[in-house]
This record gives structure tokens, sequence and C-alpha cells, in this order.
């Protein structure tokens, strides 16, 4: 006769056929005078998380930091992961360094993000075009379906299932929107995640398969591809409304904020001075004085090659964008002036097509000037006071080949569909050390963009290009002597996006020169194109 022994109160958790298919499977052991079930890590080898979260703390060593306030990734991912699903929309009106964006992105939720500070803008259109994340297997795919169906428990085979029992009927609604779905790779339809089980006394007693447990911060990987973000726009109000000269005024009446701006302004044009022509050479200021003009807000001297000149100064707003209006009133001052060598347009925006008015006119130069995001935020300024806080906009140089399309036939009779092209031919720079204009050529350019039917405010990137490489290696390019200049382009970018580039897409995508694109007559396209020193000017031409 063997040990007997009796339940607690409340009696045993199965019956006797329970307990004998326990012990069968060694699951019984005995510990004093009492009988105990044995459980191994295997049976549950995850943990649930609870509402207690250690392991989210930002630090030196967890990750890099790209902005003063910045969320680890670990807490907004755990976040999102508990309330959306792939495919939802998740909003973020504080962007910061645009952490959310990124971990919506890497999720494959859709995302919007918003922010009143263009750094912080900037900084995540920076991290999200240069991202790079893992490829998860998608549910509604050919591969999602064979991992789906194959794959279970960390990637080893799913056991097949007793016909009729809750585990089977479990699987197939699972695998049933899959099944219906026409593999057309939806987000919605989610990821193909790993699966662990989930063993039971009641499993073992029951003799049957062990429940799974889906986890849904593991989705299976693909490691033999990477992922990019995917399309995305950066949308502005400020373009929209440029703030007149009027508003300007009423704007500079607050008179302590406005001097510690333009103190700032004036420190940064005498320590960094301004960038022009040539990345060797800046427009230092010696000394500086505000003026009581609303057009012309101070006047500046700086050193030349050929001595020390003057320049008036117009001052756009801290929030809002230049206007034509406003630099048109301020040409008209620097005239009257008579004594002024140059004219600087500064502002953190401008209004479309302002790069038309930098240029001579007779006895001073006009010059666009952009002024660096971080000149706004003081906690974010570098501390370094040489570095670019001014950049000078030139005036791109482009061409706009129209020509008929060829028909036959009937459609003779009809007129003729057109056909354009967009050809880059350098960028026009003003060069105040040596005052002369210095036409860049497209090597200069990083790259540009086009959008072949501008609607006058939202530009759509409909062809990208990139340039850049040494003069003669370029020169050489383009006459099909050498390609050297493409290759280091290629590496470059390479570099900069972490990811390897296909040698046929880039050569596609590389040159002066824009692919043939149909057009209507008075049909608006808008060029931007990125200088050596990052800065935009966007051109608009009409068909």
């Amino acid at each position: 006769m063997g040990e007997e022994f009796k339940p607690s109160s409340g009696g045993w958790k199965t019956n006797i056929e329970g307990m004998r298919a326990l012990e069968k499977a060694g699951r019984l052991a005995v510990k004093g005078s009492r009988l105990r079930y044995v459980r191994y890590f295997e049976d549950f080898p995850v943990t649930p998380i609870s509402d207690v979260w250690m392991d989210v703390a930002t630090g030196g060593f967890v990750s890099e930091k790209l902005y003063t306030v910045q969320t680890n990734t670990r807490a907004v991912q755990r976040c999102i992961l508990m309330t959306t699903d792939p495919g939802d929309l998740v909003l973020d009106p504080t962007c910061g360094s645009g952490t959310t964006a990124y971990v919506a992105e890497q999720w494959g939720r859709r995302w919007i993000t918003i922010d009143t500070s263009r750094i912080a803008l900037n900084i995540a259109k920076t991290r999200l075009m240069t991202a790079t994340f893992p490829f998860y297997t998608l549910y509604d795919s050919e591969g999602g379906q064979k991992a789906a169906l194959e794959k279970g428990r960390g990637g080893t085979p799913v056991p097949p299932v007793a016909e009729g029992s809750n585990a089977q009927k479990r699987r197939s609604r699972s695998d049933a929107p899959y099944r219906s779905a026409p593999h057309g790779c939806d987000v919605r339809y989610g990821f193909v995640y790993k699966k662990v089980p989930h063993i039971t006394l009641k499993s073992i007693a029951n003799n049957e398969p062990p429940v799974e447990e889906t986890l849904y911060d593991q989705p299976i990987e693909d490691k033999k591809r990477l992922r990019v973000a995917g399309p995305f726009t950066v949308e502005t109000l400020q373009n929209y409304e440029p703030i007149s000269p009027e508003e300007l005024s009423r704007q500079r009446e607050d008179v302590e904020e406005l001097a510690g701006f333009e103190d700032t302004v004036f420190e940064h044009l005498k320590s960094a001075g301004i960038k022009a022509g040539d990345k060797a050479a800046n427009a230092v200021f010696t000394r500086i004085e505000r003026l009581s003009s609303a057009e012309l807000h101070a006047e500046g001297y700086y050193g030349t090659n050929g001595g020390e000149k003057k320049a008036y100064l117009h001052i756009g707003p801290k929030f809002g964008t230049v206007s034509k209006q406003a630099v048109s009133e301020a040409i008209k001052a620097c005239r009257d002036k008579r004594d002024g060598d140059w004219l600087l347009i500064l502002g953190f925006a401008f209004e479309s097509g302002i790069t038309e008015l930098s240029r001579n006119f007779g006895n001073f130069q006009v010059s666009i000037v952009r002024m660096h995001d971080d000149l706004l935020q003081e906690g974010l300024l570098k501390r370094d006071k040489k570095a670019a806080s001014f950049v000078t906009i030139g005036e791109p140089d482009i061409r706009l080949n129209v020509v008929e399309a060829p028909v036959s036939g009937a459609r003779r009779l009809a007129q003729a569909p057109l056909q354009a092209s967009v050809e880059i031919v350098g960028l026009d720079i003003y060069d105040p050390i040596r005052d002369e204009v210095k036409s860049r050529d497209v090597h200069d350019i990083n790259y540009w963009m086009l959008d072949d039917n501008y609607d006058g405010s939202n530009f759509v990137v409909r062809q990208v290009f990139f340039c850049g490489g040494d003069e003669d290696e370029f020169e050489d390019w383009k006459k099909g002597l050498s390609n050297v200049a493409l290759a280091s382009s290629k590496k470059k970018a390479e570099q900069t996006l972490k990811i390897e580039i296909d040698d046929q897409a880039f050569r596609d995508a590389y040159g002066h020169k824009s692919r043939t694109f149909s057009v209507k007559k008075d049909q608006k396209i808008a060029v931007r194109v990125i200088s050596q020193f990052g800065e935009e000017t966007t051109k608009v031409l009409s068909a």
C-alpha cells in the first residue's frame, strides 16, 4: 500500500483521472506531509509587466539623448503597445525630439506630432529620415501566413492539436481574419508575434495542449530585411500669412524682449559672422548700432579685402515669415540712405520666391540671410559663439525646358501635349569679403527636389536628386568620363542614412537634370534646392 494524502479544505483541483495524469507526467512531489504540484520555469518562461516600471529610466549610458527633455523610448513604446493596435493613429501635441513618432513608426502605427519650436521639428525630422527599424513579419502577407501557421513558441514549430479541442477552436478563430485577407500587406492586420506556452495543472490533468500567450512586444523579425520610415510631410501655417510691416512694427513695441533678442543676434554677428560664398570665409562685424527706423533696424560694419564697409540690417519676426513687402520697403529705405554697401534681410522663415530680391541694386547688394533656430532658444544655443548662426540664401539658376510631346495619326489634329524637364545650372551667392557674386556650381548643392504640379502652398516631393562631389570629378561625370563623384556622394548618403543603397537606384537619383514629366500651360513647377550649408531655397516656375 502506498502513502495516503488527503486534500486540504476545498478538495483537489482535479479528479482522480487528473491526479493520475499529473503523476504520470512527474508533476507530483511529496513535501513533508503534503502532496505538492511540481512547476518548471519552462511552463511559463515570461513575467507579466506590472504597474511598476523599473526599466524605463533615462541616463547617459542608456540611450543617445537628442533633446533637452527626451522621454526614454521604452516608456513610450510600452504605452503605445498597451493602448493601440497596428494601423491606429497616435497624436503627440508636444513633439520634442520626436520619440513618440519614432516609436509609432517602428511599431506600425500612424502618427501626427506637433510643436511650436522649429528646432524640435528639425530634430524629429532628421531623426525619422535617418532611422532604420527592424522588419517585422506582417500578418497580411505570404510570409506572415507561413509564420503564423508554422511558428509559435519563440519560433519553434506549433505542435498538432486534437480535432475539436478548445485549443484547435482558439487557433481557428485567431487565423480566420488572416485566411480571408487578400494578402495585401495591410499593417492593420498586425504582425506575427512570438508565442509562449502557458502550461498549467489543468492542462496537464485534462491532457490538453497548453494555452499559448502572445507576446505583443516581440513580433517575429525578418533578419534579411531592414525598414526605413514611410513617407511623411512637414506642414506649417507660418508661410501662409507673411507678417506685414505694420504688424512687425507692432510686435517690436515690446522693447525689453526685443532688445534681448537683438542683443543675441548682434553678439553672434560679431563673433561668428555670416557664412556666404566661401565655406572658409565669414563676414564678421566689428560693431553694430541700433536704428529707430521701421524698415532698417540696425547698421553695422564688417571687414573686407578692400577695407571696412557698411551694412544695414532688417531683422524679421521671431515667430513668423518675412514678407516680400517688408523686403521691398527695406530696399527703398537702404536706397535712400545712399551710404550702404550691403542690405541684410535676416529671418527664420521667408515668403516663397523672396530670393528673387537677393541681387545687386546698383550701389548696394541685397542678401537673404537665414538665422539658425538656436537663436530662439537660449538653453539650446551652441556654446561655441563661432558656430554658423547666419547663412546667406542664394538664388538658384534653374532652366525649365518645355517641348511638345511627339504625337502621331489622328492625334496630330489636336493640341500636342507638353512635356517638361528641369535642369539645375548653379546657385548664385554674394561674397561680401570680395564684393562679388559667386556662381556656385551644381557640385556645391547637396540635393534638390521637384514638385511638378505646385499648388502655391504645399510642396509635394515628386522627384529628388543628389548632387555633390569634387568639382572636377562632377564635371567628368557630366561628360560621362567618370563615376567617382557619384560613388563618393553615394557613400556619404549611406553613412548618413546608415543603410546600403542600390547602385542603380542611386544612379537614377543623382544629377542636375530631372526626369521628363507632363505639364499644361501655366502649370506651376516648384524646385527646392538645398545648399552646401543645408539652407533651402525654393523657386517657382511656370510652364
